[in-house]
């Protein structure tokens, strides 16, 4: 009965100290958003020349330029929170985690990173642009544009923040194939309906034109591809580890 007691003790205890740490990753990851937030919030007059492109944006009243600032800080410290979010997730679930799982999870910090920062470059650099001056070309020629902070925001923010996110497709392919969650033979028997998903995300997050909704559901097929690949390897890789501590 004694020992049924301490036992039941120390789980709410455990669980208890999950708590308090799941508790901390959450305040240090408020903080290092609310961090973020005030130095954009601060430089926020050398980067909006940077987002705008030289373009003349106009203000529709004193409260948006608040809005305008704290819209795209946020965004911004949003982008740059997730990365943070993840090592501190990574450090609360290591001590459950062999050391080479420990180490594998790790990898997936800067992956995760580099892909964020490669769909927001994507976005940002070809995606925009090119959207941005069609659009642009295309209403010139029958009326006279005027270009709202809120619009171009939205806009922009649609462009890139989306795609930083689908620019980690590939990396969570091969993590849920490292954890056993899918395989690749799934992965290929599905293809025709991801395809069909990425065809949907691409509509919603570019206007409704071929050329637009081409331009950025091109790279997501083949991010898919890739991830498939890399899936592949995993998938052989982790057979290989577990025939060899069958032998």
């Amino acid at each position: 009965m004694e020992e049924d007691l301490q036992v039941k003790v120390q789980k709410e205890e455990t669980t208890l100290e999950h708590f308090t740490e799941l508790r901390k990753i959450i305040l240090w990851s408020v903080f290092f958003f609310a961090l973020l937030f005030v130095i954009f919030l601060f430089f926020m007059p050398k980067v909006l020349p940077l987002l705008s492109k030289g373009y003349n944006i106009v203000l529709m009243g004193p409260l948006d330029v608040i809005r305008f600032y704290t819209g795209v800080a946020g965004a911004l410290a949003l982008g740059l929170t997730t990365p943070f979010l993840g090592y501190q997730i990574w450090k609360f679930v290591k001590p459950g985690l062999t050391p080479t799982e420990s180490k594998v999870t790790l990898t997936y910090v800067p992956a995760i990173c580099i892909s964020f920062i490669v769909g927001i470059s994507f976005g940002y650099f070809i995606v925009f642009p090119v959207l941005f001056t069609f659009l642009m070309n295309l209403g010139e020629k029958s009326f006279e544009v005027l270009i709202t902070a809120r619009e171009y925001f939205l806009f922009l923010l649609t462009s890139t923040l989306s795609l930083g996110f689908l620019f980690e497709l590939p990396i969570v392919m091969v993590f849920l194939t490292s954890v056993g969650v899918i395989t690749p033979t799934k992965l290929k028997l599905v293809r025709k309906y991801a395809y069909i998903l990425l065809a949907i995300i691409s509509a919603l997050i570019t206007p409704p034109d071929f050329i637009s909704q081409l331009l950025v559901l091109t790279p997501l097929i083949i991010l898919y591809e890739l991830g498939i690949v890399l899936s592949i390897i995993s998938f052989k890789k982790k057979m290989r580890k577990e025939a060899a501590i069958l032998t």
